[in-house]
């Protein structure tokens, strides 16, 4: 009788931790995938802003072509954005796109008729939305990003969850945040 109970909690005790693995697990893939659908948001909205770029240097070129130098700065900010492969170097393009955009809108307040342009108003527009768009996804990134890295870093699973394929992820963080504190806008 005595070895049936010490079996019994045996197996009661093999069988709590199975629970407990399954839950950590499962817990743990659903953070990923939550990452994975927010990094997606955010790709989506550095892509779009990508595409919008080439049409507002357009816009800009068409009043102020002597301004080579910025259409530069502005294009190689547009490509590292592009070619950035996770959050370090994305976090790293945004600073760039960032002070390249103000250059840009700098130029553009020196022309009124620019300004006034329906064509470049609405690029702007659509430019302070998909800032916003990018905010609200790199909130709700860098927050299950946190979730997960809390998650793996906690006692007892700190000691077996990179043995499941489980490593922290990166913030989506930019070196420098004041370029990005607010989206590029000029005061017309």
């Amino acid at each position: 009788m005595e070895s049936l109970i010490v079996a019994g909690i045996i197996v009661l005790f093999v069988l709590a931790i199975g629970i407990y693995l399954w839950s950590t697990y499962n817990g743990l893939v659903k953070l990923n995938l939550h990452c994975e659908e927010a990094w997606s948001g955010i790709a989506v909205q550095l892509k779009r802003r990508a595409d919008l770029i080439p049409n507002l240097i357009e816009s800009v070129k068409g009043y102020a072509a002597h301004e080579k130098t910025v259409f530069e700065e502005v294009a190689r900010a547009r490509a590292e954005t592009l070619s950035a492969q996770g959050p370090a170097e994305a976090g790293a393009a945004e600073n760039h796109v960032h002070s390249a955009l103000k250059s840009i809108f700098a130029v553009a307040e020196a022309y009124p008729r620019l300004r006034a342009s329906q064509n470049f108003v609405q690029l702007q527009g659509e430019l302070v939305d998909v800032e916003d768009q990018i905010q609200g996804s790199r909130r709700t990134y860098n927050e299950g990003v946190g979730r997960m890295n809390t998650r793996i870093k906690m006692f007892p699973n700190t000691l077996f969850v990179r043995g499941l394929g489980f490593n922290e992820r990166e913030f989506f963080d930019v070196p420098d945040p004041a370029p990005i504190a607010e989206p590029p806008h000029v005061q017309f």
